[in-house]
């Protein structure tokens, strides 16, 4: 066997690695949670890319029951945290605490809290205060707690999956902009179809029968990250991903001008980085070893729309940041020669 086909074996075999996970997840799923395949999809791109995700709908979707039946299909540790308005730091991080010995000497003790899991559902993060929700931002990013001089590290995957309410909602405070850039994806949970609702509302008046059973351990998913950073990109895709993001940035150069007039702020290296990761991730769900524009297309709104504020004026016109994103879709070339030719996107690229 020569290089070339051993290389194409090994991609085989890290799709159908991939595909296979995929399946058995959604075949457990399936037993509780009816449709939401474009957010169970996201999901699943998250985690096989080691990101975390916020998940945004009214109350009654079902957004707690499907994070915690996909924590169910992995044989992780799991940790529900429900966030309150008097929840503070250290009821998440833990503490340390003073004991008493045998022989009456004190010693201190850390008291780990509930986000030393490989899996963390932090149930309507946004109604709970700034202060506590900036508590996750040392967990989400270095995996780790620091509490006093200690370091102490977190389990490895690690994962925060959270849901908030729609912030117009009474009792809600909205998550500060350096939380969100933590967050991978930003997932919206809409309404069931009819259909859907239907098959909900059949199964939750009968007999429940929900055995749902883990698929895939630790070592499993660490494996399956690493294939995903092993995907190929080609420079076109990276470079169209910086295209859209760096078209964000108001005041910048190159930047159209619908964005200076109904964007506050834009996206920052971050999303560059989610929106390649999560190109990979995709494309080997898709049964591809190789990314394309199309993924990265796909992807642009949970990545952005967390990362831009549109302007007051913008959003009492009814803008929405989807809205935006969509129409940077539009205007920018997905060809190499087209890209690299346009005067405006080279005046970005020399930036």
């Amino acid at each position: 066997m020569n290089q070339n086909d051993a290389d194409h074996s090994n991609s085989a075999i890290a799709i159908d690695r991939l595909q296979d996970a995929r399946a058995r997840i959604l075949d457990q799923l399936g037993k509780v949670i009816v449709g939401q395949h474009e957010v169970i999809d996201q999901l699943l791109i998250g985690i096989f890319s080691r990101g975390h995700c916020l998940l945004e709908g009214v109350p009654g979707l079902a957004k707690t029951l499907l994070i915690s039946t996909l924590a169910k299909t992995l044989s992780l540790s799991f940790s529900r945290i429900q966030f309150t308005p008097d929840l503070m730091p250290a009821d998440i991080t833990g503490t340390e605490v003073i004991e008493e010995q045998v022989g009456g000497s004190l010693q201190r003790r850390f008291m780990e809290g509930p986000l030393f899991a490989n899996v963390i559902l932090a149930d309507e993060i946004n109604r709970t205060p700034p202060k506590t929700q900036a508590a996750l931002l040392e967990a989400m990013q270095e995996r780790q707690v620091t509490v006093g001089r200690i370091r102490h590290p977190l389990s490895d995957p690690f994962f925060v999956l959270a849901t908030q309410n729609p912030i117009e909602q009474e009792g809600t405070y909205p998550l500060p902009e350096a939380q969100q850039d933590r967050f991978m994806f930003k997932v919206l949970v809409n309404y069931p179809s009819f259909e859907d609702e239907f098959e909900v509302a059949r199964r939750t008046t009968a007999k429940l029968i929900s055995d749902v059973q883990p698929v895939l351990g630790g070592d499993e998913i660490l494996g399956l990250q690493d294939l995903v950073r092993s995907v190929p990109v080609s420079d076109h895709v990276i470079r169209y991903a910086l295209s859209i993001v760096r078209q964000t940035r108001v005041g910048s150069i190159g930047v159209p001008e619908f964005i200076n007039e109904q964007i506050g702020w834009g996206a920052g290296p971050r999303a560059v980085q989610f929106l390649v990761l999560g190109a990979k991730a995709r494309a080997l769900l898709n049964g591809r070893t190789h990314v394309t524009v199309e993924d990265v297309q796909a992807l642009c709104p949970p990545v952005l729309r967390h990362r831009m504020v549109v302007t007051f004026a913008a959003e009492s016109d009814g803008i929405t940041t989807d809205k935006v994103i969509d129409r940077l879709i539009e205007e920018t070339p997905t060809t190499e020669d087209e890209l690299t030719r346009d005067g405006r996107f080279q005046k970005i690229f020399a930036s």
